[in-house]
């Protein structure tokens, strides 16, 4: 495994499929898409781990949202973690204050 592919993390959703996500790949969402996540991995594994619902993207059926309640700049707001359940990795995550449609498939 070269350098770019190295793991940063890989955890079990409470679905059971395990996601993963590389070094080189979360550099790319913090400094190109969403480069306030810099710094919050902690966040994002327990997001993961703990989610407070989990829903099925309407459009890709193997694509879902992860979402749990988090305080950023001191205000409530959702972190969304986005994953591909049949390759077991993250596609992308953000923070809302607003949740996407999708069937909700699983609640805390």
């Amino acid at each position: 495994m070269n350098e770019s592919e190295e793991l940063l993390f890989e955890e079990t959703t409470p679905l059971g499929f395990k996601v993963s996500v590389t070094k080189s790949y979360w550099e790319y969402i913090t400094t190109t898409k969403h480069p306030h996540l810099k710094g919050m991995e902690s966040e994002l594994i327990f997001t993961l781990k703990n989610p407070d619902f989990i829903r099925q993207s309407r459009v890709d059926k193997d694509v879902y949202l992860i979402y749990r309640e988090i305080v950023y700049n001191n205000k409530n707001y959702h972190m969304c973690v986005v994953t591909n359940k049949n390759k077991g990795s993250v596609i992308t995550a953000y923070i809302t204050d607003r949740v996407k449609e999708g069937v909700q498939i699983w609640k805390k």
